[in-house]
């Protein structure tokens, strides 16, 4: 596995709701010095479909606590007490959670984490009337949960912005909210949602560009081997993969435009700022905008 560039274990979106098999995948891990990526979300609080409170009970949707969170991260951090284990955290939600994960790094935890361009933007009332384009996993929370994420990435308790891509077949989307498949697409947003973040933020470009680039390189850390060094910046000898973008440039997002095979996503019409012009992977061009 290490041979072929494997730099860590997960179970992909799904929680796992056998703490011994966790504890002895973290122990396994350990050993062979790789990190595991885990989603914090306790399997059965974990089974509704927006976020816990008056807004959803009004709906009548199944809710999510916080604590199907805050659960999850007490086992994490427990079991890497006992294992030794560095951990990545996947999309963090809520407040309660950012605190948590401050916590533990004072406590010295070997641990990093993102959160999703889904968060850092939406509330649960993007819910609307039951748009299911907003049925996302983890469901959009409170706007004091928005407002300690975005405040968590720009001083860094966050490391890394995400795109959270789940593009989804238009017949599993356009069903009733709460039968939806949740998901929504992300990967050609996440460069303008990001540099949104940070004029709303008032972060300085270096620091939205570096939890894109650098930031998520640093999470995948020493695992990536010297035939990826320079992955994430701009070095001499480094990986030539460029993204070319005008920043100045103003677009509104139309599910219309997007190349994923999924389109439907809660950010339409969303006016945004930043527009890629050309991608270079391993110095060849690989994309080239038709505007």
């Amino acid at each position: 596995l290490t041979d072929a560039g494997c730099v860590g274990f997960s179970q992909a979106d799904v929680p796992l709701g056998n703490t011994q098999v966790l504890q002895r995948a973290m122990q396994y891990a350990s050993t062979f010095g790789y990190s595991v990526w885990l989603r914090p979300q306790e399997l059965y609080l974990g089974r509704g479909v927006a976020a816990s409170g008056p807004l959803a009970t009004r709906m009548g949707l199944a809710g999510v606590p916080v604590a199907a969170e805050t659960i999850a991260l007490h086992t994490i951090f427990e079991l890497m007490k006992s294992t030794g284990a560095r951990v990545h955290l996947c999309r963090l939600s809520s407040a309660a959670g950012v605190d948590l994960v401050r916590r533990a790094r004072q406590e010295g935890l070997k641990l990093t984490c993102d959160v999703s361009i889904n968060s850092l933007h939406l509330t649960e009332n993007d819910i609307g009337y039951f748009d299911s384009r907003a049925r996302l996993n983890p469901p959009l929370r409170h706007q004091r949960d928005r407002d300690a994420l975005r405040a968590a990435l720009a001083d860094g308790t966050i490391d890394a912005l995400v795109s959270d891509h789940t593009p989804v077949a238009a017949d599993a989307k356009t069903l009733p909210f709460a039968e939806a498949e949740p998901g929504a697409t992300g990967l050609e947003l996440l460069l303008s949602l990001a540099l949104k973040w940070g004029q709303d933020s008032d972060v300085g470009l270096l620091r939205t560009l570096d939890v894109l680039t650098h930031a998520p390189a640093q999470v995948l850390g020493e695992r990536l081997g010297a035939a990826h060094s320079g992955v994430g910046q701009l070095v001499n000898g480094g990986p030539a993969d460029v993204v070319v973008f005008d920043a100045g440039a103003e677009w509104a997002v139309q599910p219309a435009q997007l190349r994923s095979q999924g389109r439907h996503t809660p950010f339409e019409g969303y006016a945004v700022p930043g527009r890629v012009r050309c991608t270079l992977v391993a110095g060849h061009v690989a994309h080239v905008a038709a505007d």
